[in-house]
């Protein structure tokens, strides 16, 4: 993280050779090998992404932030907009990096102050999302982070409470995105670009 390392805090010596990374086969192959794949997890027959394993792994998670920067940096967010859980370890880095405020949206009862919900649609039932209704305002531009693009839902979901709010929301990223699941094609209908770093094949 480039504003992160240079501001006083030094890395522990083991790490001082993590270097600036750029959009290489290189880079991806660091990242994506990174990811730990977990079989029948949390139920059999899917195969789970870890993304914790990247997290445990400095130059991989240092890349992954440095990536998403330098793709956002000049494009005037001035929100970032993190999901629970895990894209909360993502966007409240971006976020430094990028110099402005991050917002968390969480599931139901978790935030203190006064909020708006929005519901959506699992494969068996209906969970629901919440925002401090204060934390956007009219005309804020919102990147949403995620570690993970499946389904979509949960990120269509966000995306409406963001506009709720009057923010304006066109981008969502991801570490890892599972194409065949089918949640790229649902939130480019929904009006957002997406830009994920690794392809994972299956669920």
């Amino acid at each position: 993280m480039n504003g992160a390392l240079s501001a006083g805090r030094q890395l522990p010596d083991s790490n001082r050779n993590i270097k600036l990374f750029t959009m290489t086969t290189e880079t991806i192959s660091l990242i994506k090998s990174s990811i730990k794949s977990i079989p029948d997890y949390p139920k059999p027959g899917i195969l789970f992404r870890d993304v914790t394993s990247l997290l445990e792994d400095a130059r991989a998670y240092h890349a992954t932030i440095q990536l998403m920067f330098e793709h956002y940096k000049n494009m005037g967010f001035t929100k970032v907009v993190g999901t629970e859980a895990r894209g909360f370890l993502f966007g409240a880095p971006l976020a430094i990096e990028l110099g402005i405020g991050f917002v968390p949206v969480r599931k139901p009862g978790k935030l203190p102050r006064p909020t708006i919900a929005e519901s959506y649609e699992l494969e068996y039932g209906v969970d629901t999302l919440e925002i401090h209704s204060d934390a956007i305002v009219a005309g804020d531009k919102v990147l949403v982070v995620d570690d993970l693009l499946a389904t979509g839902g949960t990120i269509e979901a966000t995306t409406k409470l963001i506009r709720q709010l009057g923010g304006i929301v066109e981008h969502a990223t991801f570490v890892i995105n599972l194409p065949e699941i089918g949640g790229e094609k649902r939130l480019v209908e929904q009006g957002l670009k997406i830009y994920s770093i690794c392809d994972f094949d299956g669920h």
